[in-house]
């Protein structure tokens, strides 16, 4: 049974759910990939989809619209799987459960996928309405996006028609964006080298904090679960000699860290030593994150392990934590408030074989996005760590001449009656590697509001939904 039946846009908003059913996190593209490509097929419109799982659907122009450029309405149809630790919920198989709490719609207790499904959502309407004015429309939904942007990269634009690009993955109704940052991801491997234990093992964990999306709400400097574990640790050791027989933390590169455990092997008349320095270390954290992050937490209880890491390795993994960049590097001179460049050390890996450290590294300049990189890499080499960068996208930079832009403001001016603002963001947008390939398609993007994205308690405002819609159907008409 639906919730959201006579909301409005009830069209906008029923396809929406109608997505929440379908899983489709990162990698998990394929059922919701062929659901937009039948969509498309069923109402008689060109469908294109590629090896890469991305749905280009082409709608015809409606009467006195023949001549006006094409339009590409554009999204990701993948999401961030995030739950909360309690939460019993299979994103492979399970379907989203929706609640309303007021104004806002959320899942209960996972991501709720508005990022980037109303995009899709906003698109589908589009296509199936038969009252709008329109250009020419296709609608252009690539998969990867929140783990490489590997649709985008792979689509060949020969199969694109638009001369208008609208990306509807932007967080703040009424701020539309004409820039973004470029980025690369980078792994550092630490190999693993084992002994057998003869110690007590602890089991030491840093939780309780917020997280979010790495580059917008990396500029909020909330606490990094990672980097916090690392000081834990390199405290520990100041005072305690330990080895590590397991650490892990974060779940996706682009989110910050919410969580980080780790399992260390002592002598047993330091345990309660551990503790107190544990202790130490909470209080330190509330008092710095006491703003950002003030529900963080340390925890230590007793585990069990059958063997541990070496103490050369142990070392190896502490020290890259500590002296790891992270967070803000470098602010705009251009634009006021916007981070120029950062990274995110996200993610803890732990196997068998080695620990990997996964960053995304994020730059408006692409000289600066480089400077970080390579220090990464003299970090690494300096605790004889391995190094492997990949998806390395570009920026989308800023165009003075932008006629959409223009039809943009005045568009928005007239629906909303106020100005809108225009900005950049520090985040990777599709834009960068589409403007890359389509350099002549004139692009903007922009969105409802969204909140808490890519953490379970990512929500979206309904009437937030609304006035975009109507923005988007006044914008369509004005396009000729």
């Amino acid at each position: 049974m639906s919730i959201l039946n006579g909301i409005n846009p009830e069209k906008v908003l029923g396809y929406f759910e109608e997505l929440t059913k379908i899983p489709h996190g990162s990698g998990n593209e394929k059922v919701i990939s062929d659901y937009l490509a039948n969509f498309g097929k069923e109402r008689g419109f060109v469908v294109i989809q590629d090896d890469e799982l991305n749905v280009i659907i082409k709608k015809p122009a409606t009467q006195g619209y023949e001549n006006a450029p094409v339009v590409t309405i554009q999204g990701h149809m993948d999401m961030v799987c995030e739950k909360n630790k309690d939460k019993v919920h299979d994103f492979e198989k399970d379907p989203l459960e929706l609640r309303i709490d007021g104004d806002y719609l959320y899942a209960n207790g996972t991501t709720l996928g508005a990022d980037n499904g109303i995009a899709v959502a906003y698109g589908l309407a589009i296509l199936d309405s038969k009252e709008l004015k329109h250009p020419a429309i296709e609608l252009f939904v690539t998969t990867g996006e929140e783990t490489g942007m590997y649709g985008a990269i792979a689509v060949d634009p020969k199969k694109l028609d638009g001369k208008i690009l609208l990306n509807i993955d932007s967080e703040e109704e009424g701020i539309f964006l004409v820039s973004c940052a470029g980025g690369v991801t980078n792994y550092v491997n630490i190999n693993n080298q084992w002994e057998d234990v003869s110690n007590e093992a602890l089991k030491l964990e840093v939780k309780g904090l917020k997280g979010g999306h790495s580059g917008m709400e990396i500029i909020k400097q909330r606490g990094n679960a990672n980097k916090l574990m690392g000081r834990l640790l390199n405290a520990i050791s100041k005072e305690v000699d330990f080895n590590i027989s397991h650490i892990s933390g974060g779940a996706k590169n682009n989110a910050i860290p919410r969580e980080a455990e780790a399992t260390i092997t002592v002598a047993a008349k330091d345990v309660e030593k551990v503790k107190q320095i544990a202790t130490k270390s909470l209080e330190i954290f509330k008092t710095e994150l006491r703003i950002q992050d003030p529900d963080v937490t340390v925890i230590v209880e007793k585990s069990e392990t059958s063997k541990q890491l070496t103490k050369e390795v142990t070392e190896k993994i502490v020290s890259y934590l500590v002296v790891a960049p992270n967070g803000i590097q470098t602010m705009s001179e251009d634009i006021k408030g916007l981070v120029e460049s950062s990274l995110n050390l996200g993610v803890i890996e732990f196997s068998e074989e080695k620990v990997t450290f996964i960053s995304a590294v994020r730059s408006s300049v692409k000289t600066l996005k480089n400077a970080i990189t390579d220090r990464i890499d003299v970090v690494a080499k300096l605790v004889g760590a391995e190094v492997i960068n990949d998806s390395d996208y570009p920026e989308w930079q800023y165009e003075p001449n932008s006629p959409i832009r223009d039809l943009c403001i005045e568009t928005y001016k007239n629906v909303a009656g106020e100005e809108p603002k225009i900005d950049a963001i520090h985040a990777g947008l599709e834009c960068g590697l589409l403007k890359e390939k389509m350099p002549d398609v004139d692009m903007i993007s922009f969105g409802p509001n969204l909140f808490d994205v890519h953490t379970p308690n990512e929500h979206m405002s309904i009437s937030s939904v609304e006035r975009v819609w109507n923005f988007i159907k006044a914008l369509l008409e004005n396009i000729k």
